[in-house]
């Protein structure tokens, strides 16, 4: 009887990924978030950074949904703020969340009429993701808790294009293979 109540405590844990294996891959993402956003990103003062952390967040918003994708961002910001000794800011982890919730909002909602026209449909999604997360909302974080200047913000806006060029491409290519592709499906399966 204690086994059957602990099995069940454990599916009760994991119902929001709706099964271990996209409980495991959400993990996995938020470790890649950290590793490419706060330990090989490139540092431009105190308030430019350049890296593809951002990437595995919007790849658990693509791949998964929304819900996921905004757990994952969530996560990766605040494990990662740990684990680099940052104090945490809230409207930068909001940032953060909104990048994985806002890619999976448009790739499974939005757009989701664009079934045949993927390589669109990935880029509006990254594009969107990182208008609302990073260029808007971590913008908005880093103004109001590190008074980091306008013209020092505003940099951030091409910085975040060209890495939504960059991650769409590769979001893309990675959802156009068929090994892939067929791999993600089975993850997905309950």
């Amino acid at each position: 009887m204690a086994v059957n109540n602990k099995g069940a405590a454990i599916k009760s844990d994991i119902r929001l990924f709706g099964s271990t294996r996209i409980l495991i891959v959400a993990a996995l993402l938020v470790a890649m978030s950290i590793v490419l956003g706060k330990f090989g990103a490139i540092n431009i003062g105190n308030s430019i950074r350049i890296g593809f952390g951002g990437m595995p967040i919007q790849m658990a918003g693509i791949f998964f949904g929304p819900v996921i994708g905004a757990v994952v961002g969530l996560v990766a910001d605040v494990v990662g703020c740990i684990l680099k000794g940052y104090s945490i800011n809230p409207i930068i982890t909001l940032g953060s969340t909104c990048i994985g919730l806002v890619s999976g909002l448009m790739f499974h909602y939005a757009l989701k009429p664009m079934k045949k026209v993927l390589l669109p449909k990935t880029a509006i999604s990254t594009v969107a993701a990182h208008a609302v997360g990073s260029m808007l909302i971590t913008s908005i974080g880093l103004y109001a808790y590190y008074h980091t200047p306008f013209e020092t913000l505003i940099l951030r806006v091409p910085i975040y294009l060209i890495t939504a060029a960059v991650e769409t491409a590769v979001i893309y290519l990675m959802l156009k293979n068929k090994a892939f592709s067929s791999e993600l499906d089975k993850v997905r399966r309950k």
